[in-house]
């Protein structure tokens, strides 16, 4: 069979050009024929794998996108939990030093109270000091006029004692007043 092929195409070789044989036609045509038909399924394959091309691109930068839009919102948070651990030391430092300062507050306080009860107590045991020497007085005040009356009416004559007792309470009420 293949000797009958070349020996055919010897035959062809001595018939003319090759041009005008009918196999080269035949060839000719279905280069033509072929090359016609796979034009569009050559695009039809380019046009699909621009598109899968394009789909992939979308999806890379999508998903670039989402990487980048992770990392922000990472960023932002640890960027609110810096700022929300630095708020949580501020507030324990203001709390701490509010404790100091009412402790402070309260010490003075409670000294100033002690201070103000003592000087009351003071005060109370100075107007009971007063309030005791004062009756202490007008008792001796009473007992040196009961005395001295009792003595003047037993040594002085009446109208002469009258008169000095009538003197005695006068300069005594002045006194006292």
């Amino acid at each position: 069979m293949i000797s009958a092929a070349f020996a055919s195409a010897g035959e062809a070789a001595h018939h003319g050009p090759f041009y005008a044989q009918a196999e080269f036609w035949v060839a000719a045509a279905f280069v033509v024929v072929v090359g016609l038909a796979i034009r569009p399924v050559l695009r039809a394959i380019v046009a699909g794998l621009d598109t899968r091309a394009s789909q992939i691109k979308a999806k890379l930068d999508e998903a670039r996108k989402l990487r980048e839009d992770a990392q922000a919102l990472l960023a932002d948070y640890q960027r609110k939990q810096r700022d929300a651990l630095q708020e949580a030391a501020a507030i324990v430092a203001h709390a701490e030093q509010e404790v100091e300062r009412l402790k402070r507050s309260s010490a003075e306080a409670l000294e100033e109270a002690v201070k103000r009860r003592e000087q009351q107590a003071l005060d109370r045991i100075a107007q009971a000091e007063q309030a005791a020497l004062a009756e202490v007085r007008n008792l001796a005040v009473d007992i040196a006029v009961k005395t001295a009356g009792k003595l003047i009416a037993d040594n002085l004559a009446a109208d002469r004692a009258g008169a000095l007792i009538d003197d005695a309470i006068k300069a005594v009420g002045q006194k006292l007043h």
